[in-house]
């Protein structure tokens, strides 16, 4: 079944998923560079909340009626699991989704939801792969992989055909790498249908596999993955992958957790649009990276929504603190009345609000007249803290820390 990506193989996607996928429309965007001509491509709008679900269902629309009939298999914990169970429902065939046991079960149950069989592996993903591999071979189903496959990447290559049907005259398109499937296909379609398109790839700076590869000449595999990114959270790219990222790709850059958290909060406040860390990594950085998009349209595509609400509290307030939003003040004080209702007017008067504040007497490090107040407090941006920071210090107010 094994077939080259080329344009016919990409064009003969974009038709077969017509009926199966959302037709994610261009937001222009004024907020996350100035200077810039920001669209956003809202993969996260996608059925199952994420691009994967293109590669996946393209792949199994191509199988034999014989392959059909034996099934397909995955391991996934996350949006590739979600794309090949919903492929495998819309088609009637059987699908087994191996994940690890210590899977988020909100993520279990959204691939269960879509009729996969779950198979819970103890271990890690690694243990689950290997089931996964054990498990085509005694039922004779087909593996789909979740990004070094041809078929898999012409169905990510259609959203480089939106695009460019879209916004024919675009100049960048920034791209979030994990195994590399995603920005290989739109990469190869850009280029084929514009080679002046410029393509940079963005990956975390706790997982950048694709970057340190291309850097060496050869494919490399991390020894440890570490990013709230947890979609491109990917050890090794594929060697596929990999050369098409060689060939078409202009460039590849990192981004921090603080940097996709501040990524996640723009989406959120200014676009009402939640997006995963995987995601945001394009708006994260078309917003802090030195790429040269000034006064060119470019296109971030955020590639899934598909976050665990129970981390969005903390990933809101880190991005909240990256932003200049949210600051909090270690001052050391004389333990005497008034030193709190001073401080407190000196804040409220620079317009600043105060959400929190811990005074502790029992610090070793400093005067034993004195305590340290944490003073935490919303703010409207990094010159405000500036501006806050330099009255206390006017003030004769010890500052210890911040954060």
């Amino acid at each position: 079944m094994e077939r080259e990506l080329n344009m016919q193989e990409v064009y003969r996607a974009s038709y077969v998923l017509k009926p199966i996928i959302r037709e994610t429309l261009l937001i222009p965007s004024t907020k996350v560079r100035e200077g810039t001509q920001i669209f956003i491509k809202p993969e996260n709008l996608q059925v199952t909340g994420s691009f994967k679900v293109r590669g996946a269902s393209y792949m199994v629309s191509q199988l034999s009626d014989e392959e059909k009939e034996r099934g397909v298999i995955a391991c996934s914990a996350g949006n590739h699991a979600q794309g090949v169970a919903l492929s495998a429902q819309k088609y009637g065939i059987p699908s087994i989704i191996c994940l690890p046991e210590g899977a988020p079960i909100s993520k279990v149950e959204a691939t269960r939801s879509y009729g996969a069989e779950i198979c819970l592996v103890p271990g890690v993903y690694d243990d689950a792969y290997n089931r996964a591999l054990q498990l085509k071979e005694e039922r004779g189903m087909t593996f789909v992989h979740p990004f070094n496959n041809p078929l898999v990447i012409a169905g990510q290559g259609t959203i480089g055909v939106e695009i460019l049907n879209e916004l024919p005259d675009v100049d960048v398109i920034i791209v979030p790498i994990g195994g590399g499937g995603l920005i290989g296909g739109i990469a190869y379609v850009a280029k084929q249908l514009n080679p002046n398109i410029k393509v940079y790839g963005v990956q975390a700076k706790g997982a950048p596999s694709m970057l340190e590869s291309i850097e060496h000449g050869h494919i490399e595999r991390l020894s440890a993955v570490s990013t709230i990114a947890d979609g491109i959270a990917v050890k090794e790219p594929g060697d596929l992958t990999y050369q098409l990222c060689q060939k078409y790709v202009d460039g590849i850059v990192t981004v921090s957790d603080d940097e996709v958290c501040a990524a996640i909060l723009l989406l959120l406040e200014q676009h009402k649009m939640i997006a995963e860390g995987a995601g945001a990594v394009s708006v994260a950085a078309a917003m802090f990276c030195n790429l040269p998009i000034e006064g060119k349209k470019t296109v971030c595509v955020v590639s899934g929504g598909n976050i665990d609400v129970t981390t969005l509290n903390r990933i809101i307030n880190r991005g909240l603190q990256k932003g200049g939003r949210l600051c909090t003040f270690s001052i050391e004080i004389d333990d005497k009345p008034g030193q709190l209702v001073k401080i407190s007017t000196l804040i409220a008067s620079l317009g600043a609000n105060i959400i929190s504040v811990l005074h502790e007497r029992t610090n070793t490090f400093i005067n034993v007249n004195s305590c340290v107040l944490r003073v935490s407090i919303e703010t409207r941006d990094q010159y405000h803290i500036d501006a806050i920071r330099n009255a206390l210090l006017s003030e004769g107010i010890q500052i210890l820390g911040e954060m």
